[in-house]
């Protein structure tokens, strides 16, 4: 049987498919865990300690003894993504209420939901695109990509904007996985190519354990409004990402474009949030199901966008620099 092969073909499959697996159990029979207890309880319901582990491999498979145009890139891409995340967390921040909205069309959108949808990019995803599409730098670009994975930028943003007030104490601790495994990863090749295996391997568990603290029905509530936070962070942040491939990143934009997707880690964020934040924890579920909604929705349209811009603009772009290339063969002939 090709149980993997079937699940991978689900975009984010291997963090989606577990976790509905999880929703689905907690929905039908909400107290399996305490039934169950042991080991068993351990994987439905340790999210904490699993995630610790998984932000620890995370960190330990990054090396950013990489080219000054990867880093150029990454960088570009990064803060790109960041710095608009942020933009869109200061208005979200003004106008929806603390715990997000409770009731209506909108009912479960929250400042947590949309930053966590917006502040990271599917690596793997803008690698794969960008191995079709783009050049090796740019598909390298992914390496910093990585430190966007985990709590840390989406806490710094909703601090930043006053949206939630956290301890210094609280950021280090959130942190502190992810910087012990890349220190540990980039003082020993051998170790980062021990724990970086661990990190896809973690995806499942990670996906299944958050089912676990989702009730379908809360997917099933917030389904259009997820589609519609999932065409958001296409259209709000894959404009900005393009023109800042084209200006300092110096490509034609197509990068941009692959990276304007909602990244399957950040499913994990709210539920991690609200642990060290309790007044998130209202939000958190819902905040869940829209997100794992945007993955859904970003990892099949982005693909397609990125090949449609391609088409149309990476010819453009091939066709100036050919005509540069003959004005200066011309000159110098002349």
């Amino acid at each position: 049987m090709n149980i993997k092969q079937a699940i991978e073909r689900v975009p984010g499959g291997m963090m989606l498919v577990p976790l509905f697996i999880g929703a689905v159990i907690n929905t039908l029979a909400p107290d399996s865990a305490n039934y169950f207890g042991g080991f068993t309880k351990g994987i439905m319901t340790g999210i904490l300690p699993i995630l610790a582990v998984w932000f620890f491999c995370i960190g330990a498979s990054i090396d950013l003894r990489s080219t000054g145009t990867v880093i150029r890139k990454s960088g570009t891409l990064v803060v790109t993504k960041i710095g608009t995340a942020w933009v869109v967390a200061l208005v979200a921040a003004s106008l929806l209420p603390e715990h997000g909205i409770q009731a209506g069309v909108f009912a479960g959108l929250s400042t947590l939901a949309i930053v966590s949808a917006m502040d990271m990019t599917n690596g793997g995803l803008y690698a794969s695109l960008m191995d079709q599409y783009g050049s090796k730098e740019e598909s390298g670009a992914f390496i910093l990509m990585s430190l966007e994975s985990g709590p840390l930028m989406t806490m710094l943003i909703l601090g930043s904007v006053g949206a939630a007030s956290f301890e210094i104490h609280h950021f280090v601790g959130a942190v502190l996985p992810f910087l012990v495994g890349f220190i540990l990863g980039n003082l020993d090749i051998s170790l980062r190519e021990f724990f970086s295996k661990a990190s896809s391997v973690m995806i499942p568990f990670v996906g299944f354990a958050l089912g676990n603290t989702i009730n379908l029905t809360v997917i099933f509530e917030t389904g259009l409004l997820g589609i519609l936070l999932g065409l958001a962070v296409i259209v709000i942040t894959g404009i900005p990402l393009i023109y800042a491939d084209k200006w300092i990143g110096k490509g034609n934009g197509t990068a941009g474009v692959a990276a304007s997707s909602t990244a399957g880690a950040a499913i994990a964020n709210p539920a991690a949030i609200a642990a060290i934040e309790p007044k998130f924890a209202v939000a958190a579920q819902s905040a869940t199901a829209l997100i794992a909604t945007s993955v859904i929705v970003t990892s099949i349209l982005v693909p397609i966008i990125t090949a449609m811009y391609h088409k149309r603009y990476a010819n453009t772009t091939i066709e100036a620099q050919s005509e540069t290339e003959l004005a200066i063969q011309q000159s110098s002939a002349s």
